[in-house]
């Protein structure tokens, strides 16, 4: 079992970890993690995009000039697209570009993510994480402590001392252990997570 210190806000260790290896010390698997991560981003897309074709244009029923006998090339509308005002020739529709994942993928790819952040020391457990008032300056302390800046930071309750007070830093984000997920994980430098979030994440994965 892999073993992490554990601190507290004030950025010393009061503590170890034993981790359970079938959540944070598994293979990893990088084609799970990139799939898991592209269905995210599909997932977020609107898909609401959309422009007229030629016979959605208002107008243009009637044949502009004759067919023949004018010197201009043939027409039979004016919302033709090579016409200003016309419709537009293979026109964007809306769609649907959500990707769905199985449990055991989305699993192995959240388990693979952990490894990886405990493996480059990149997971840093807090004891507890409490905020006495909505302060954006205490958090940023706390931060400090742990010699963090860019970071993912995990607790198991909502706790809006917390959530309120990291909403000003941009280069951090709060989340609880049911709304976690990889690309977040991964694009965060650190997780800072609290150790009963830990056990929650382990009774869920393990």
């Amino acid at each position: 079992m892999a073993t992490v210190a554990v601190y507290n806000t004030q950025g010393k260790e009061v503590d170890k970890l034993e981790l359970n290896d079938s959540v944070f010390g598994v293979e990893i698997n990088e084609h799970l993690v990139h799939m898991a991560v592209v269905a995210q981003l599909a997932n977020k897309r609107q898909g609401t995009q959309s422009a007229k074709t030629r016979a959605e244009v208002r107008g243009g029923g009637r044949k502009p000039w004759r067919q023949k006998g004018t010197g201009h090339a043939r027409q039979g509308s004016t919302r033709s697209p090579q016409w200003t005002g016309g419709g537009v020739v293979f026109a964007p529709k809306p769609r649907d570009y959500s990707m769905k994942l199985n449990k055991k993928e989305k699993a192995g790819a959240m388990k693979s993510v952990l490894t990886s952040k405990v493996n480059e020391e990149k997971f840093i457990v807090v004891d507890e994480f409490k905020l006495d008032e909505i302060k954006t300056k205490k958090f940023v302390e706390v931060m400090d402590n742990l010699k963090v800046s860019k970071a993912l930071v995990v607790t198991k309750d909502n706790d809006q001392n917390i959530v309120l007070s990291a909403k000003n830093v941009p280069s951090v984000k709060t989340a609880l252990t049911n709304t976690i997920n990889v690309y977040d994980i991964l694009k965060y430098d650190t997780v800072v997570i609290t150790k009963d979030a830990v056990a929650a994440i382990e009774e869920v994965y393990a």
